[in-house]
């Protein structure tokens, strides 16, 4: 059956999105590229268990704990964790491992676990503690407000904050967009044009690289193997 995946935005100005999901006899996703952390909580056989997913650059498959449920909180970009250095999360992640069932230890403080409905209050606590903050100048920039420095000083600030440089971030959101594009029944061609690709066969690598399903897998109507959290932005 796969994997029940709920998402809904927020208007938290540190949060993307948040989701939840249950996997249901299936054995692996393809996790799709995403320049973003990803804090996740999952419980599988009465056993609590957190990370911190880091950004991630390219389409991987990845492993799904059967019969589990799920729970994640999608920072916004330039939203960090900074004594995690998230330049070193990138393709990768760190297991949160002191928690129970209602608290998570993160930075030498015991906070309760989040919910799908209160993860806004949860990452609100985190940020007056300073434990979770958002790059004033990728802020700027994602909020169309270009600040006064160099673009090699924005570029350094995207890459501290993300691991990723802004072209490569601009890359997976392009080829995200033409995924939701294709998955609601946009033809390919349609899809170049309206995203400035420059012809099938660009999209086609794009589509390979950071989705890891062709247009025609995307465009059908069944899945036969589950994908991670897309969304339109």
């Amino acid at each position: 059956m796969g994997l029940e995946l709920e998402s809904r935005p927020s208007d938290s100005p540190y949060i993307e999105r948040v989701w939840r999901s249950r996997s249901v006899d299936v054995g692996q996703m393809t996790s799709v590229a995403m320049p973003l952390c990803d804090l996740v909580f999952w419980e599988r056989h009465g056993r609590i268990r957190a990370s911190v997913q880091g950004p991630e650059s390219k389409a991987t498959l990845a492993p799904v704990p059967a019969d589990a449920t799920f729970f994640g909180i999608v920072l916004s970009l330039g939203t960090v964790i900074p004594h995690l250095a998230t330049e070193r999360l990138v393709d990768g992640a760190l297991e949160i491992p002191d928690l129970t069932r209602l608290s998570v230890w993160i930075k030498g403080s015991a906070w309760r676990l989040p919910t799908y409905d209160n993860a806004e209050g949860f990452v609100d606590r985190l940020v007056r503690e300073g434990v979770i903050v958002r790059d004033p100048v990728v802020a700027a920039v994602m909020d169309a407000r270009p600040p006064a420095i160099s673009q090699r000083s924005v570029q350094r600030h995207f890459v501290a904050s993300t691991g990723l440089t802004q072209g490569a971030i601009r890359q997976i959101y392009r080829a995200r967009h033409a995924a939701v594009l294709l998955g609601e029944g946009m033809a390919a061609v349609e899809v170049v044009h309206q995203l400035g690709y420059f012809d099938q066969p660009h999209l086609s690598r794009s589509l390979n690289r950071y989705i890891g399903l062709t247009a025609t897998r995307l465009a059908a109507a069944d899945q036969a193997e589950p994908v991670s959290l897309l969304y339109k932005t």
